[in-house]
């Protein structure tokens, strides 16, 4: 018999508050491939920390990642984030290093990248999962949403896996893997999958069942603490947040700024809803599960499962129906300028399809594909 379920307390946050985190690759200026100056960096800017984190590592000694405070407007956390990309550049150039974002990098070999020393929790990753463990060569973007009520947090959280697609094919940045091209807008999001507490979360009705599973999970060893699953949207009791990880690596600020506000957006439209006293949409596991994977292979032209009535239609039009149903939410948060930095994915191409537009313009050539990453993270999309 198991012992008693412990309770996961939900920490208190206001409701509909933003906090990003953006991984960034490091790569050597002249040849274009990873280059493992994240210790040297992290060292340089440790100052930035001095009143909450700022910058960190990750798995791997190519990545920084660059975390802003609480927000109540996405303007200011990306202008938060701005200036310690700022920061991170300026170190990284006196290393003859640049920065970017992708889900994948075209063509550095996973074999040669070094894991982040002196870490017990990655070392106990890699140890459990091995060659998959180590081909985590792969960044994302990660966006938490304040939730004012815990009782919210799970029906805000089966209805945003009704957009999980949308996510996904706007911010795929992955179409290459270690020098060849996929045929995936999203290699990346088969590959984190891999891991054993990577992927779609269950959907629970009940705030209690979410801890018996974590119970269950703690008891057989799978993890020693709820923060391990690595879900592609989970809460995040500690903050007192709903956290969305779905996303590829975004290439440029103002794109992080259009996602922040399309899941600020959402969550806040949910909130609201159930405030009314409505009941929020979900659809069966198997119907999101297959929107992940079409979304993941076909990117914008992905044709998604609208419902629980799989009713289908065009990512891309879908897309353009939901800014418009946000712009209530996006006015009360003060977002709607960037929620409308999404029609300019939709006319001038995700990341995936301008990395093989890049390619394709340059005889098949992945460093130019890599120069023009760097120049959309430094200047923004042209």
């Amino acid at each position: 018999m198991h012992e008693e379920t412990p309770r996961i307390e939900f920490g208190r946050s206001e409701r509909s508050t933003l906090g990003l985190e953006w991984e960034l690759a490091v790569v050597d200026r002249t040849s274009g491939e990873l280059a493992p100056h994240a210790p040297s960096i992290l060292q340089s800017l440790r100052h930035l920390n001095d009143d909450g984190v700022r910058v960190t590592h990750e798995l791997l000694t190519n990545t920084v990642e660059v975390v802003t405070g609480v927000h109540h407007r996405v303007a200011s956390a990306v202008d938060d984030l701005a200036t310690t990309i700022d920061a991170v550049r300026a170190s990284a150039e006196v290393m003859n290093a640049d920065l970017l974002c992708a889900g994948t990098h075209p063509f550095s070999q996973w074999f040669q990248q070094e894991v982040t020393p002196d870490s017990e929790r990655y070392e106990t990753l890699i140890d459990r999962t091995r060659w998959w463990g180590r081909q985590m060569m792969i960044w994302g973007v990660h966006a938490h949403v304040g939730v004012d009520d815990r009782r919210k947090v799970l029906p805000i959280l089966n209805a945003l896996l009704t957009y999980l697609p949308h996510f996904q094919a706007l911010t795929a940045s992955s179409p290459f893997w270690v020098g060849e091209a996929t045929g995936y807008a999203s290699n990346r999001a088969l590959m984190f999958q891999q891991l054993p507490t990577a992927g779609l979360p269950p959907q629970f009705d009940e705030w209690g069942a979410y801890e018996e599973m974590v119970r269950d999970m703690t008891h057989t060893g799978v993890i020693d603490h709820h923060s391990e699953l690595r879900w592609d949207i989970r809460p995040s009791p500690k903050w007192g947040t709903i956290e969305v990880r779905v996303f590829d690596g975004i290439s440029s600020v103002a794109e992080v700024a259009a996602m922040a506000a399309l899941v600020q957006c959402l969550v806040d439209d949910f909130s609201e809803r159930l405030d009314r006293g409505e009941t929020l949409p979900t659809m069966q596991p198997w119907f999101v599960r297959e929107n992940k994977w079409r979304a993941a292979r076909y990117g914008m032209e992905a044709i998604i499962i609208q419902n629980a009535a799989g009713d289908e239609r065009l990512v891309r039009e879908d897309t353009e129906e939901l800014l418009r149903h946000l712009e209530p939410a996006a006015e009360r948060l003060g977002c709607l300028d960037e929620l409308h930095g999404i029609e300019r994915i939709l006319t001038h191409g995700a990341s995936y399809q301008r990395q093989l537009a890049v390619a394709a313009k340059n005889d098949g050539s992945l460093k130019a594909v890599v120069a023009s990453l760097v120049a959309e993270l430094r200047d923004g999309v042209a």
